[in-house]
């Protein structure tokens, strides 16, 4: 049985959904894997600003990561964006992020979103460009950290996609 995007419920990670949004994020093969601790971290501090799909037993099947920059707060800032390989192709990473952003707009006077992508992550470059369109915003990209700063061995860079003005959430 597969379950369709109208069967899952979008709402707030709690501390007891860090365990499932490590795995999510580790069986991606795309995401810088944090250690378990900081998606428990996430999950507790966060939870406002991001959100997480269940599955009809409730258990987390995809994420996003984000915060209010705290120099910027009219900038959600998007961290992390996953979906459980069982779950993917359905459109829910783009749920995710329309719901997150529906509900941070409600309640923070947020204009843009501001995300970083590797080059070559196709799968993220359309997933916020097809937001950016859906919004009717513009997307600028500009690059934010170099490879050579990232102290533990190879990176690629990342590339900061600022998605703004948002003219609806």
């Amino acid at each position: 049985m597969t379950a369709t995007q109208a069967d899952l419920l979008i709402d707030r990670p709690s501390v007891a959904d860090g365990a499932a949004l490590w795995r999510i994020a580790k069986e991606s093969g795309k995401l810088d894997l944090n250690s378990s601790y900081s998606y428990l971290l996430w999950c507790r501090d966060f939870a406002a600003t991001s959100a997480v799909a269940r599955a009809e037993d409730g258990r987390p099947v995809g994420f996003v990561t984000g915060y209010v920059r705290p120099e910027a707060p009219h900038t959600l800032l998007v961290w992390q964006v996953a979906v459980d390989a069982a779950y993917r192709g359905r459109g829910l990473a783009a749920a995710l992020l329309d719901g997150l952003t529906a509900r941070i707009t409600a309640e923070h006077p947020v204009t843009t979103v501001e995300t970083t992508i590797t080059p070559g992550n196709t799968a993220s470059e359309r997933l916020f460009t097809s937001y950016a369109a859906r919004h009717g915003a513009d997307v600028t990209r500009e690059p934010l950290f170099g490879a050579g700063l990232f102290p533990d061995g190879p990176h690629d860079p990342e590339v900061l996609y600022r998605i703004g003005p948002l003219t609806s959430a």
